[in-house]
């Protein structure tokens, strides 16, 4: 199962189509466009086993880029586009990156960036500027059969840790064929009923983990892949009744903002096509995913897991509704509840979500958080807590580490807080994830001002341009509260959930 497959048997299908500008790639272009790819590739020297970066939008040249790496048994490693120079500088330089390919539309950061990240070969896809070669034109000068020594390549993502600095997986290479099957191919077809002429829709950034590896797992099924440039609601729904879609994957605030058109645009179209509707990456509250069932139908699927891979849980609609607030039965692994001394816990006692028999972590460059996710039994950790009942039903209560889901996006805190305590104003502070109705959680910076007396207005729009110019979009504040001294530990540890507690109404307020 490979696009290679389908570039034989259906040459002239789509094997995606750009929402916006409505630009199709056959199988074929794809097939042809991606052994180009991968004569490139070998043609700068990149061998087995190394690493391509991407820093890129949602471009017509992403999948072509990713399945010549694929073909060509490299890594590639898929950064976001909401980075700053620096944030994408580290994990080039931490991946090992060999070759660096951006968009033009990505316009200052690609422009810092080659500065940062010298002695390794530049592109630059849509034109060219500054150091960047163009990609297309390279990549038109290769030949279009496949390279002598194709193996299958792997994804090589990155997963934020509580210390803030992103940490990398990086699975062995199987050194199987490039059109082998692997587990997320056999679970698409069996859980969520994708098959090979299905239509699925992409309203996410393509540098995630999910939407990068379903629109893939769709491409080695055969299927066809509509690709939002850029996630809007009724734009969603009008994409759905134009190529009769039929599945797809979201994140809760997709279901959100659907939720909030008005009754008249959500009734003038037809999603009747939809069969398959899987959502992920952050918690969905309950009537909201009541509604999204009685508006869809049954047909809203589930699953928790991470980049990591270390394990996977899934729901159907039929099974939630028996089961509110879960996040279904283990598929991959076995469910063990442990205590903070590695201890299995019995039915619904709240504890830290472990996976035994599932896949091991392994973080690159970084065998103390690898270890950290391991327990003295082997089973391994995302760092979740939740509880298990007796069905064996897994239902999410906490975080250990606090960790904020904006928009199905993961923002870690630490990487904030060691920002904002280099301010001089700024004596101490606490940044947590606070509710918000469309994005699930924002991020709250709690800072204790070096004067109390200059709390206020001023200083909160000072703090809240600092973060602003040094860190991505999407971790910069939302706001910032004060208080006059944090709740810490004469050993300096930060009791961050008093703080959070009082966002989420579990305590009295403690912010001034």
């Amino acid at each position: 199962m490979h696009p290679c497959r389908y570039a034989q048997t259906h040459p002239d299908r789509a094997a995606y189509i750009m929402a916006g500008s409505g630009e199709t790639v056959t199988y074929r272009q794809l097939d042809e466009r991606s052994n180009q790819g991968a004569h490139l590739f070998r043609s700068l020297g990149l061998e087995v086993g190394d690493v391509i970066a991407l820093f890129m939008d949602n471009s017509p040249r992403y999948f072509e880029i990713a399945w010549a790496a694929q073909r060509a048994g490299l890594y590639y490693t898929c950064i976001s586009s909401k980075l700053i120079a620096s944030e994408v500088e580290y994990i080039v330089k931490d991946s090992e990156a060999k070759l660096f390919i951006t968009s033009s539309s990505m316009g200052a950061i690609a422009d810092e960036t080659p500065a940062l990240i010298p002695g390794l070969k530049h592109y630059m896809v849509g034109g060219a500027r500054g150091p960047y070669e163009a990609f297309e034109p390279a990549r038109d000068r290769q030949p279009t059969t496949p390279i002598p020594d194709q193996i299958a390549g792997s994804d090589m993502l990155y997963s934020s840790g509580t210390t803030g600095r992103p940490k990398g997986v990086k699975p062995a290479l199987t050194g199987l064929a490039i059109d082998a099957p692997n587990s997320l191919l056999m679970m698409t077809q069996s859980l969520f009923g994708l098959t090979n002429d299905c239509t699925y829709i992409s309203p996410a950034p393509l540098y995630h983990a999910a939407p990068l590896r379903w629109c893939m797992s769709v491409h080695k099924l055969g299927g066809t892949v509509i690709v939002m440039e850029k996630f809007d609601p009724e734009t969603l729904l009008a994409l759905i009744e134009e190529y009769r879609v039929d599945c797809g994957q979201f994140v809760p605030t997709h279901f959100v903002r659907l939720l909030k058109l008005p009754e008249e645009v959500r009734s003038k179209y037809d999603v009747t096509s939809i069969k398959s509707a899987v959502h992920a990456a952050a918690p969905c509250p309950a009537p909201v995913k009541e509604q999204m069932i009685a508006w869809w139908g049954p047909v809203i699927h589930e699953y928790y897991a991470g980049t990591e891979g270390n394990g996977l849980c899934y729901i159907s609609s039929d099974d939630w509704l028996t089961h509110k607030g879960s996040v279904g039965k283990a598929v991959v692994g076995e469910l063990r509840i442990c205590d903070e001394e590695g201890n299995a816990l019995p039915s619904r006692s709240e504890g830290q979500i472990y996976f035994e028999n599932g896949p091991p972590i392994n973080y690159h460059h970084d065998p103390v958080k690898t270890a950290e996710s391991t327990n003295q039994h082997g089973w391994t950790t995302l760092g979740d807590v939740g509880w298990v009942d007796e069905e064996g039903y897994l239902y999410l209560t906490d975080r250990k580490s606090f960790m904020i889901i904006s928009g199905g996006v993961n923002i870690y805190p630490q990487e904030i807080e060691n920002l904002l305590i280099t301010h001089p104003k700024v004596a101490d502070v606490g940044v947590i994830g606070a509710p918000d109705e469309e994005m699930g959680e924002k991020v709250v910076a709690v800072i204790q001002p070096a004067d109390w007396a200059e709390a206020g207005d001023d200083l909160r729009a000072e703090l809240l341009a600092y973060a602003k110019a040094n860190l991505s979009h999407v971790k910069a504040p939302r706001a910032i509260d004060f208080m006059q001294e944090l709740p810490r530990h004469p050993t300096g540890k930060l009791y961050k959930r008093l703080i959070r507690d009082a966002y989420w109404g579990k305590e009295g307020s403690l912010i001034a």
